[in-house]
């Protein structure tokens, strides 16, 4: 199985750093991976994306253009992606900052309201990590193993203190039930 995901949202969201926490889990979890980030020039504010590709098999090409699973943090970015997910696919969207609601049928949606439960919790900033909980949750293919440590592979050091708001956040998320 090839788990290819797309997360898309403004830059300062933490969409590259989402993608980074995939990407590592792959990794200690002896898949193979591929993170392709993608951001404007603007950066905070400006359009940002990444391509995390995970699965048994060696990864061809890091692009992803037909995902079976979207991350949309902002309108903008579920405009644009939702119809190239594949069908049977995933989308999971932040409906704390996205109001409209996804057009298709035959794709699994998730509206999890991940700003407004990460500011609500006191971790304002971490909607990405509730939204990668729900993801962890809603993929056959994953599971809560393996977080602690890929977190400890993304998280900087000198910013550590954060390991474990970051943690509650994913499990925020894993628990978050619609």
């Amino acid at each position: 199985m090839m788990n290819q995901i797309l997360i898309a949202g403004f830059g300062g969201q933490g969409v590259l750093f989402a993608g980074k926490f995939l990407a590592y889990k792959g990794l200690i979890e002896g898949k193979q991976v591929s993170w392709l980030p993608s951001y404007g020039p603007e950066m905070r504010g400006g359009t940002a994306n990444c391509s995390v590709i995970v699965g048994d098999e060696p990864i061809g090409s890091p692009i992803v253009n037909a995902p079976n699973t979207l991350v949309a943090m902002n309108l903008p970015s579920l405009q644009k992606y939702e119809n190239a997910v594949v069908p049977g696919g995933l989308i999971l969207v932040d409906s704390t900052l996205i109001a409209e609601k996804v057009d298709r049928t035959d794709v699994t949606v998730c509206y999890v309201p991940a700003t407004k439960l990460a500011n609500d919790s006191g971790f304002a900033t971490l909607a990405n990590m509730i939204l990668m909980g729900k993801l962890i949750k809603e993929s056959a293919d994953m599971s809560f193993d393996c977080t602690e440590d890929a977190l400890k592979k993304v998280i900087p050091a000198r910013k550590m203190n954060l390991l474990e708001v970051n943690l509650k956040a994913l499990e925020t998320g894993y628990n978050y039930a619609e």
